[in-house]
């Protein structure tokens, strides 16, 4: 097949890439260009699509042997990831960058430019298997990335290639030192790659001002104050900066955010447990499920663990009962069903109860 592999500069992609060739392929290396006004280095294990990790890829390519492009997708990366962002947390809700991207960028905008170039499919460094067409988790649970991929529709996991998802880490980095890849033991980022600083209150804060308002406990009385309410999401304990505490002074976590009020809801962490998840409408990775769904999970972090659940569609939108074992579940979080190791589909928490 003729292959697309997305290369970030990093040891997992230029890995990938390196397999696909291995495999037959015929292979050719892309970088994204996601910003607009690229750093020359990255901050250690923060940040990424620097001009260094252009360059490391450029490096990658030549050792494995593949021809090597830059594509500058930089204004629809602004748009349709870093704009959602800033607009989701000025609403109250709580997005995942790394979904959106992998929506709207990786396997939208670069997927349709790949197939339109006569590309048979796009191979990353993501941790996570494609089985008979399914998307699966990935043999090293602790890099596994089926959460953020979970967004993908049948006809793009078809054109999917993900080699590192019968892997360890640690045997992927061993296998780059041995093709002689310069980014074998390059740190992996961490964070959200456009916010290098990993000051997501301060970076929100630059680009939607200060908006002062209260923190309040569930019977309305003020016991705080904030800058800004998109500076929290729900769960969220560190940095409230209460000035009464609880007479027990059992600590408090962030339960609910109005941004039209600019109040912060605060209360007890048993307070947090969630039972019921309602969510938009739903994107199946494979066929349409039969509902209602009663023996699969669900799982709204990235690394969080999944818990049992029964899923049903209601007017087309996903709601999902959960056994006990949720807590501190934000609007805007990525919901995701697993049968098992495959997963079934995924929706955008809207409220929970």
């Amino acid at each position: 097949m003729k292959v697309l592999a997305a290369m970030s500069g990093g040891v997992d992609s230029a890995v990938a890439a390196a397999r696909a060739v291995d495999a037959g392929h015929d292979v050719t290396g892309v970088h994204l260009a996601l910003s607009q006004t690229p750093a020359s280095h990255r901050d250690g294990a923060r940040g990424c699509c620097t001009l260094e990790d252009a360059r490391d890829a450029r490096r990658a390519a030549d050792v494995i042997g593949i021809p090597y492009y830059v594509w500058d997708v930089a204004e629809r990366f602004s748009r349709d990831v870093v704009d959602d962002f800033i607009a989701e947390y000025a609403a109250g809700r709580t997005p995942n960058p790394c979904v959106r991207c992998n929506e709207r960028i990786k396997f939208a905008a670069v997927l349709d430019r790949a197939v339109a170039l006569g590309f048979d499919a796009v191979c990353t460094g993501h941790y996570a298997r494609v089985v008979d067409g399914r998307l699966f988790r990935a043999a090293d649970a602790g890099k596994d990335q089926s959460y953020v991929l979970a967004v993908l529709r049948p006809e793009q996991l078809a054109a999917a290639m993900f080699p590192l998802g019968g892997s360890l880490k640690s045997q992927v980095r061993a296998e780059a030192a041995d093709r002689g890849l310069s980014v074998a033991e390059k740190p992996d980022s961490h964070d959200i790659c456009f916010i290098s600083s990993g000051d997501t209150a301060g970076w929100l804060r630059e680009r939607l001002g200060s908006a002062p308002g209260d923190i309040i406990d569930e019977s309305g009385d003020v016991v705080g104050r904030h800058d800004g309410a998109y500076a929290f999401t729900v769960g969220q304990r560190r940095g409230l900066a209460l000035t009464r505490p609880r007479p027990d002074h059992a600590p408090r976590y962030v339960l609910s955010i109005s941004p039209v009020e600019r109040t912060v809801t605060v209360a007890t962490a048993e307070r947090l447990a969630v039972s019921r998840v309602e969510c938009g409408p739903p994107t199946w990775s494979g066929a349409v499920c039969e509902m209602p769904l009663t023996s699969v999970m669900a799982q709204v972090r990235a690394h969080g663990g999944p818990v049992d659940c029964r899923a049903d569609v209601v007017d087309g939108r996903l709601v999902v009962e959960v056994v006990p074992g949720l807590t501190g579940v934000a609007p805007g979080q990525t919901l995701v069903l697993y049968d098992g190791e495959a997963v079934l589909g995924s929706a955008t928490i809207d409220r929970t109860a």
